[in-house]
């Protein structure tokens, strides 16, 4: 069996790059693989946080972000700065710490498209990821420089989805 660990980017306008990154996760927690998942811009609860805590530290998330949802124009720029940069710092201690196979960066690719972090800041964490650890970037607008920079892309592409009609978030599906 090939052991060598890739890097994975799940990107596009599309609904599932978290839930994508969720799955991988729960694959590895079957083979007994621990992951985390640092969400970058992510405050609010979600039904994976307490599905997490369930599975006896095989997956863990931490969350990095304010409880105010995020937005490019947003009057809070500095506090999603501030979380983001302490995510970006958590990413490293994770990477370089040795405990976690699984890697997943949730939303650090939208970190950057809303200006909170630098790109050569994300490529510099895939050029000095430890061998042997397997890493998960998620997000909108990956640029081409981090598309190229990756093992596996995969692209998102929303082709028609029902919040349009007016259906709300709903509890266990979006959350």
């Amino acid at each position: 069996m090939d052991k060598r660990a890739c890097v994975h980017l799940y990107t596009g306008h599309g609904k599932g790059k978290t839930t994508a990154a969720l799955g991988l996760a729960l694959r590895a927690a079957g083979h007994g693989m621990k992951s985390i998942f640092i969400q970058f811009m992510k405050g609010q609860h979600y039904g994976e946080l307490d599905a997490a805590r369930r599975l006896n530290g095989l997956i863990t998330i931490e969350q990095h972000g304010s409880a105010q949802f995020c937005r490019p124009d947003d009057d809070n720029a500095e506090e999603h700065r501030r979380y983001a940069r302490g995510a970006l710092e958590r990413s490293r201690e994770v990477l370089y710490g040795g405990a976690y196979p699984l890697v997943v960066l949730d939303e650090i690719v939208t970190a950057h498209l809303f200006k909170l972090i630098r790109l050569d800041e994300i490529l510099g964490l895939l050029k000095g990821r430890p061998e042997g650890v397997e890493l998960v970037l998620t997000g909108r607008g990956a640029p081409s420089e981090l598309i190229d920079a990756c093992d596996l892309v995969t692209e998102m592409r929303e082709v028609k989805h029902y919040y349009t009609e007016g259906v709300p978030a709903r509890e266990g599906i979006e959350y």
